[in-house]
C-alpha cells in the first residue's frame, strides 16, 4: 500500500486553498492527508532548500513547495559539498527504526564495546547469508557486532519463515542460526517471536534480497561482501579486493 500511494503521488499537483490564519506547513500537511488519508502519520518541517517543506513518510522523504502546488520525489544534492542531503536525511530515519527494535529482539553476536556495529537482514535459507555467516567470528574478532533480524525472502509462514521462528524459539539461539545456515535439521519449535515484526521492518526499508546490512550510520549495503573488504569498508582494516554479489 505504501508502495501504490507513493506512486500515485507521482501522478498529482496539489493546489491546496490557503485557509486564513492557518500556518503555512499545516496547510499543505492538511492537503496532503485531504488526497492521501494513509498521509496522517507523515511529519513536515522546512526543506533544506528555501521554499521547500520536507515531508517523512515511514522510511521514505520527499518534497514539497511551500504553496503544495508540486510534489518532488528524488534526491538533492549540495553541489557546493556534494553531499546526497536526501540521503543523509534517510540514513538518520534507518538508524532510528533499526534501534526502535530493540537488541532483545535480535540475534547479537560480537563484543559489548564494539567499534562497528552491523544490522543485518538474513535468511536461514540463503545461501550469500550462510557465507556472510561464515564471516562473523572475523568480524567479530576485529570489534565489529553483528546484530540479525530475520527476512525471509519467501514471505510470511513459507517454510524459510518457520525455520526462522524455530531458530529464535531455540534454547541456544546463536547455535541454531548457525544450524540453520548450514542446512542443519531444527527442532520446529514455535513461541512468541519477531519473526514478521523483523520482516514487515525489511519492507519499509525497502529490503528486496538479502544478506541486507545496514552500518552504524544507516548507510545501506545490499549483498555479500567477504570480511577482509567489509572491514576495510568499516575503516578498521585495509583495502581489499571483492565486489558485493547477490
Amino acid at each position: 500500500m505504501l508502495r501504490f500511494v507513493l506512486s500515485c503521488l507521482l501522478g498529482f499537483a496539489f493546489i491546496f486553498p490557503a485557509s486564513a490564519g492557518e500556518p503555512e506547513m499545516k496547510q499543505v500537511k492538511a492537503g496532503l492527508v485531504s488526497a492521501f488519508p494513509e498521509l496522517s502519520a507523515a511529519t513536515i518541517k522546512p526543506g533544506p532548500v528555501s521554499g521547500m517543506y520536507e515531508i517523512e513518510f515511514d522510511a521514505k522523504v520527499f518534497y514539497t513547495t511551500n504553496d503544495g502546488k508540486y510534489l518532488f520525489m528524488g534526491d538533492l544534492v549540495d553541489m557546493g559539498t556534494h553531499t546526497n542531503l536526501t540521503e543523509a536525511r534517510r540514513a538518520t530515519i534507518r538508524m532510528r527504526l533499526l534501534d526502535e527494535v530493540g537488541e532483545q529482539n535480535m540475534i547479537v553476536m560480537g563484543p559489548a564495546n564494539p567499534k562497528r556495529t552491523l544490522t543485518v537482514f538474513t535468511d536461514v535459507d540463503c545461501g550469500y547469508c550462510a557465507k556472510f555467516h561464515l564471516d562473523v567470528p572475523a568480524l567479530n574478532k576485529q570489534g565489529v557486532k553483528v546484530r540479525y533480524l530475520f527476512y525471509p525472502r519467501t514471505g510470511l509462514h513459507s517454510a524459510s519463515y518457520k525455520r526462522a521462528v524455530a531458530v529464535w524459539c531455540a534454547d541456544d539461539r546463536v547455535k541454531a542460526i548457525g544450524v540453520a545456515k548450514a542446512g542443519g535439521k531444527l527442532d520446529m519449535k514455535t513461541c512468541a517471536n519477531p519473526v514478521e515484526k523483523h520482516y514487515r521492518l525489511g519492507e519499509r526499508l525497502d529490503v528486496n534480497g538479502t544478506p541486507t546490512i545496514f552500518l552504524d550510520d544507516g548507510k545501506t549495503l545490499p549483498g555479500y561482501i567477504p570480511a577482509p573488504r567489509l572491514l576495510s569498508m568499516l575503516g578498521i582494516k585495509g583495502e581489499s579486493s571483492g565486489a558485493a554479489v547477490r
